[in-house]
């Protein structure tokens, strides 16, 4: 039982940080003809899948060394923040393949590149487990290849479901920040001091996301206004 929670919570990170990997194998093989689409997205979508997966035990292994627990949840606590303000142009270099090998290629090599969110995310979560990653990452093939296109509508029509994706992430950066060995005397374990940092660190995040939302909202509407007159 003492799994399922880490689990469910890698699954949820994977539903939220799959649109990106729609959106790159959307692009990647729109140039395709459409009995070679299909195959572009299960394959690239393997290849990506099996890099990720190396690179998230590796992750898991080099979190032992001293600090890295702190990095890389801070890094996680700047991805959490940005997955509510993601700007639309970060995929504007992800360039049609013309052919199925090269749009598995790119896909697997854009994947690569965007998925240190996802590394991070689901190391931080697994605790150290191994098989929670593995198992983890293998429900995840599906969710990219099926199931990535129809989660970014449910958050079109439902944007809060955005806002508790990034709790979870900003929980899951806090939680890694708090399980830095050099940092236990601060921390201690389990205590109101840790609990307390979380507590910060996921009203920090959404808040600064809502802040900046708002902020660009009130952008967009004067920019409206000044063209309309």
């Amino acid at each position: 039982m003492e799994w399922v929670g880490p689990l469910l919570t890698i699954i949820f990170i994977d539903l939220m940080l799959a649109g990106d990997n729609a959106i790159v194998i959307a692009l990647a093989a729109r140039n395709l003809p459409k009995h070679q689409q299909k195959k572009a997205v299960i394959w690239g979508t393997f290849g990506a899948i099996a890099i990720r997966m190396v690179a998230t035990l590796l992750v898991v292994y080099l979190l032992d060394v001293p600090w890295l627990h702190l990095a890389g949840g801070l890094l996680l606590v700047w991805i959490a923040y940005k997955l509510l303000v993601q700007e639309d142009s970060s995929h504007d270099n992800i360039k049609a393949g013309s052919t199925l090998g090269s749009a598995i290629w790119t896909i697997v090599i854009a994947d690569a590149a965007m998925g240190i969110d996802n590394v991070l995310a689901v190391a931080g979560a697994s605790h150290g487990n191994i098989w929670l990653v593995i198992i983890g990452l293998i429900i995840s093939i599906p969710i990219v290849v099926w199931g990535s296109t129809l989660f970014i509508t449910l958050i079109e029509k439902f944007p809060w479901i955005l806002y508790i994706g990034s709790a979870v992430l900003a929980y899951t950066s806090a939680k890694m920040i708090t399980s830095e060995k050099k940092l236990a005397d601060f921390f201690g374990s389990g205590g109101m001091p840790e609990w307390l940092f979380m507590a910060i660190v996921v009203v920090v995040v959404i808040g600064a996301g809502v802040l900046k939302n708002m902020m660009q909202k009130n952008k967009a509407e004067k920019h409206r206004e000044r063209e309309s007159h």
